[in-house]
């Protein structure tokens, strides 16, 4: 990694390399329920821009700059009023696609609103969640045909996080599954564990080797360990165009999910995870029926803000050192002393401050798929810039069909690759039998 590399890796605003590539994909920005018909302006910030979304009267969404073409005062302290944005400063309003629909600061045999746009981007709802394009094609490719993103939103759960370093840093803390052994599970004992629990393989050997491949969706790898009946135990997980990612956080025949990485900025970036609502396996429980310690999920957030970083934010984070508790560390009832899991992901990422020094870290043969994937987006996403060679996944959306994570046990003498493609055969599609239905 050159200091270039991480330019163009990290930096997400407008005219950079990685911020016009990741342009031309649809980005999820916010919950559906974050806006109401009629209600208060939201500020977002995607890519380095700062934005307003609003509902109209009808339920339309609509995404703009935030600064009114006219005066350029923030169209967040707008009137949300009969189908469009009004700017509270001389009462100029836009409809949801940005056109100007009145100017009644100005004469009438002066008027010339059918001239005014505000720099407006294309909005749609998926899921429960809202999308937006910021790309320049007149018009948007298809939404991403990630097999979750084809349930409908009474069968998937979305979950968002605010994160306060570089998107690469929490996409990558995804790809990372050396880290499991130690920074989830490493007060936890193999004893512990049932035959059968998902964390049985990482805790019986934390030191896996990799094999990584690069796909038509992005890269893959498969992390393997050898298993109790002398088969071969897999992790597969993907990193999937422009800033998703899928992790081997279940059985592989039923894990579908995806999580995406959104640069708010350079230094920030939105959560999202996907995932499809079916009964799960108890992972906090041990043989003994007790419960495992320091490995607890769900979140805790604080009062969102209207602030342009103000939303989904955790109550744990760098200002209180994510309320690490030395004495759990110490006592072994958790590794880090951070009890749960997304948080602990967090912290890490955080602490390596908003931008990695790329140039001071060494990177590892179990960090593999780390070293492929940066290499991937790189060369992918300058093709593009340099080129205008097509951006993958954008015009065949179902090529992420192609894409699973999760873990499975194979025979030992098998390539990982065919493995992986039988075990895909076999696996639980319900997006495709919803479909068929």
């Amino acid at each position: 990694m050159t200091t270039q590399d991480t330019e163009d890796l990290t930096r997400v605003g407008p005219g950079t390399v990685m911020g016009e590539y990741m342009r031309q994909y649809w980005l999820p920005a916010a919950l559906s329920s974050e806006l109401v018909a009629d209600g208060a302006p939201v500020r977002l910030m995607l890519l380095g821009e700062k934005l307003i979304a609003f509902r109209d009267s009808s339920g339309r969404v609509g995404v703009m700059d935030h600064r009114c073409p006219h005066r350029c005062a923030s169209l967040f302290l707008g009137r949300n009023e009969e189908n469009g944005l009004r700017c509270v400063y001389h009462g100029w309003k836009y409809d949801v696609e940005g056109n100007c629909v009145d100017m009644p600061s100005v004469p009438a045999h002066q008027d010339f609103k059918d001239r005014v746009k505000a720099k407006a981007y294309k909005a749609t709802e998926r899921n429960g969640v809202i999308w937006v394009y910021m790309g320049k094609r007149a018009k948007a490719p298809p939404l991403p045909g990630l097999e979750v993103l084809g349930l409908p939103e009474s069968e998937t759960t979305v979950m968002l996080a605010l994160r306060s370093c570089n998107w690469l840093q929490g996409l990558e803390g995804d790809i990372d599954t050396s880290h499991f052994g130690f920074l989830h599970s490493g007060h936890i004992k193999p004893e512990q564990l049932a035959d059968d629990h998902p964390f049985r393989g990482a805790v019986f050997h934390r030191a896996p080797e990799l094999k990584v491949t690069e796909t038509p969706w992005g890269t893959s790898y498969g992390a393997y360990r050898p298993a109790s009946d002398g088969r071969t135990y897999w992790r597969t997980a993907n990193f999937l165009f422009p800033f998703w990612t899928q992790q081997p956080q279940g059985d592989f025949a039923t894990n579908v999910h995806a999580r995406a990485w959104v640069p708010l900025d350079d230094h920030n970036m939105m959560f999202f995870n996907f995932m499809w609502k079916r009964p799960m396996p108890d992972r906090l429980m041990g043989k003994d029926g007790k419960p495992i310690t320091g490995v607890d999920l769900g979140m805790n957030y604080q009062p969102n803000t209207t602030d342009w970083l103000g939303r989904w934010r955790l109550t744990s984070n760098e200002g209180n050192d994510w309320n690490i508790d030395r004495a759990a560390q110490r006592d072994n009832a958790s590794y880090t002393g951070i009890s749960n899991i997304h948080l602990q992901d967090q912290a890490v990422t955080e602490s390596m401050g908003p931008i990695t020094d790329h140039e001071f870290e060494h990177l590892a043969p179990t960090d593999i798929m780390i070293a492929r994937t940066r290499r991937h987006i790189l060369r992918t996403a300058r093709a593009f810039k340099e080129q205008g060679a097509a951006a993958p996944c954008l015009d065949d959306p179902d090529t992420y069909l192609l894409a699973r994570s999760g873990f499975f046990v194979a025979d030992p003498r098998t390539d990982w690759q065919d493995a992986y493609a039988a075990n895909l055969k076999e696996a639980v599609r319900p997006a495709m039998r919803r479909a068929a239905e």
